[in-house]
């Protein structure tokens, strides 16, 4: 007998907005950082996070039926490792400023969807600026805000690379759109022989600087102030690009690419980090999302498949070129000069 399909999966993929609003709101409230402490009790949670008894309890048990908060035998609710270890402010393993950024910024935006699907144009705030990142850059709220997001999607894939890449053939490196400086943060603290740095516009340079030195490597990381558009690159060893190409159209990757090149030694190599899309564009959801979230933000920008980046990179004088995965969707493509 064939069996009958069932709408559960369609309804609870286009409900699914109820699950990440209900984490993003836990995020912005501070749910995670009041329970860092210890298990708490219902009267005593809702009070310390200002909600009204009327949504406390429905609130706090949905995010217990999630799997984002415990709840013991006598009512308290407490976090989980996961939580514990991700979600708390002020730890070296938060991520929680993407989360953060996507209730602030992203959630908005991704209502006009549909707009941005049948006209091309992004969506995010800031529509009618002709310069995107000019625009964020220019506040220093929100820059702070999008740098520290920059740090939760960068630190696993960081971690990745610092693991996978063979440093111990090199001796430098630079981290092209380096933000608050997760990327070479995690490389340097890995790899004690490696000394490099971050390029980024220079309103970046005192949130890079500080991330550096909170690290105790502020003596081997170095900040180079620049526009990658329009200055050439720091020359190092090796040139890491993570997340940054997925911003630009296919004319500014190439120009991206070619620079890179160019301020690469020869035996040099370039690492470009992505949710890169798998080759038959059928497996990595979340490398062809981001591609819309792209769509969303940027005038051109959109992410791409392995053999694309690695067509790219040659085409761009590169003499190999290599693609490994790193962690959850995220892979790097390797080229060497």
């Amino acid at each position: 007998m064939t069996t009958k399909p069932s709408p559960e999966k369609l309804l609870a993929l286009g409900m699914s907005f109820w699950n990440a609003k209900t984490l993003l709101s836990a995020v912005e409230l501070g749910v995670f950082d009041a329970l860092a402490d210890g298990p708490i009790d219902l009267a005593t949670l809702t009070k310390k996070l200002g909600l009204h008894e009327r949504s406390a309890r429905d609130f706090l048990d949905a995010l217990v039926a999630l799997k984002i908060l415990e709840r013991d035998s006598n009512g308290r609710y407490a976090n989980t490792p996961e939580t514990e270890f991700f979600l708390v402010r002020g730890l070296p393993s938060y991520v929680g400023g993407l989360l953060e950024m996507a209730n602030a910024r992203l959630y908005s935006s991704w209502g006009n969807l549909t707009e941005a699907l049948k006209t091309g144009r992004r969506q995010s705030e800031h529509q009618d600026a002709s310069d995107f990142f000019a625009a964020l850059y220019a506040d220093p709220q929100r820059l702070r805000g999008f740098l520290a997001a920059m740090s939760g999607v960068s630190a696993g894939a960081a971690q990745a690379i610092a693991d996978k890449f063979p440093w111990r053939d090199y001796k430098s490196f630079v981290d092209v759109g380096a933000a608050q400086g997760m990327v070479p943060v995690t490389i340097a603290r890995a790899h004690p022989h490696l000394s490099g740095g971050g390029f980024d516009l220079p309103q970046v340079g005192p949130i890079f600087e500080e991330f550096v030195a909170a690290n105790g490597l502020a003596d081997r990381l170095r900040f180079h102030p620049g526009d990658f558009f329009k200055d050439e690159l720091p020359k190092a060893d090796v040139i890491v690009m993570g997340h940054i190409l997925h911003d630009w159209d296919l004319d500014q990757k190439r120009v991206l690419l070619k620079k890179a090149y160019d301020a690469l030694p020869a035996g040099g190599a370039l690492i470009v980090c992505e949710a890169m899309i798998d080759d038959d564009r059928r497996e990595n959801a979340f490398g062809l999302l981001m591609s819309l979230n792209m769509l969303i933000e940027t005038d051109g920008g959109f992410d791409f498949t392995g053999a694309d980046c690695q067509g790219w990179m040659k085409d761009a004088g590169f003499s190999s070129t290599r693609v490994e995965p790193l962690n959850g969707p995220n892979s790097m493509a390797v080229a060497v000069k």
